[in-house]
């Protein structure tokens, strides 16, 4: 199964490469329902894959000075904390396999819905953009809400995270709210993912799998993704997510 890891590894990160869209909600959904990968196992594996793919983007964004590093440490305030939390939890109300699946399952479909949503109307959500500085509290409590969502479903740290940055700080550059996201996911998904590798839920053969099949794939769709029409990709990668959102949630 190896050499059809690495290939799915391949088409996410060429679909990253395409469209910017994060692998989260991507590669989670493409183990569990084109390889049937217990949904726990999928998220472990997929956050720790999320940490190394995106450090490479950290360390250049960092260079290129394109992250503001007092919104990192704001999101980092609550987003670690609730990580952490979320993680003992789950291992402190020893949660029967069957209902953490069921719970894993039901979060995902909500967070891919959300992640489809954000795509489709991010053009109608810039319009509730204020001039005014967000509050360093809101700040800390969208960290706190999406370190419990990206520990439960790996979703969330890339396309949402961004979409309320844009929101809030609507004077920002787009490469410094991407390379300020990027900053934040990347602690993120690594707290997240050991977590997750605490309580077994960690593929190792896997992990090196999709490494290996996305990171060349990556930089090959973001060459492809210069000559084609980004109003027919979103579009068509949101409706994705959406179907797939609401087969989970039934799962």
């Amino acid at each position: 199964m190896d050499l059809y890891f690495i290939i799915a590894g391949a088409v996410v990160g060429f679909i990253v490469g395409l469209t910017g869209v994060g692998g989260g909600s991507l590669m989670t959904p493409l183990l569990v329902l084109g390889f049937n990968i217990q949904p726990a196992i999928a998220v472990g594996t997929d956050l720790l894959y999320a940490a190394i793919t995106k450090s490479g983007g950290l360390w250049s964004h960092h260079k290129l000075h394109n992250i503001d590093w007092s919104i990192v440490k704001n999101l980092a305030k609550g987003s670690i904390p609730s990580t952490i939390i979320a993680v003992i939890a789950i291992n402190y109300f020893e949660i029967s396999n069957d209902t953490f699946e069921q719970l894993v399952s039901v979060t995902l479909g909500f967070m891919l819905i959300v992640t489809s949503a954000t795509i489709i109307f991010k053009k109608q959500l810039s319009r509730f953009q204020s001039n005014r500085e967000p509050s360093q509290i809101l700040i800390i409590s969208i960290g706190a809400v999406l370190g419990v969502l990206v520990t439960l479903t790996s979703v969330g740290a890339g396309a949402i995270c961004s979409a309320l940055l844009f929101i809030l700080y609507p004077m920002m550059k787009t490469t410094r709210i991407v390379g300020t996201d990027i900053a934040h996911a990347v602690p993120l998904t690594a707290i997240a993912g050991f977590g997750h590798f605490q309580l077994g839920n960690v593929d190792y053969h896997l992990l090196i799998s999709l490494i290996i099949g996305s990171l060349p794939a990556i930089y090959v769709g973001a060459k492809f993704g210069q000559k084609l029409p980004d109003g027919v990709l979103k579009p068509f990668l949101a409706l994705l997510l959406l179907v797939i959102g609401v087969k989970f949630s039934f799962y």
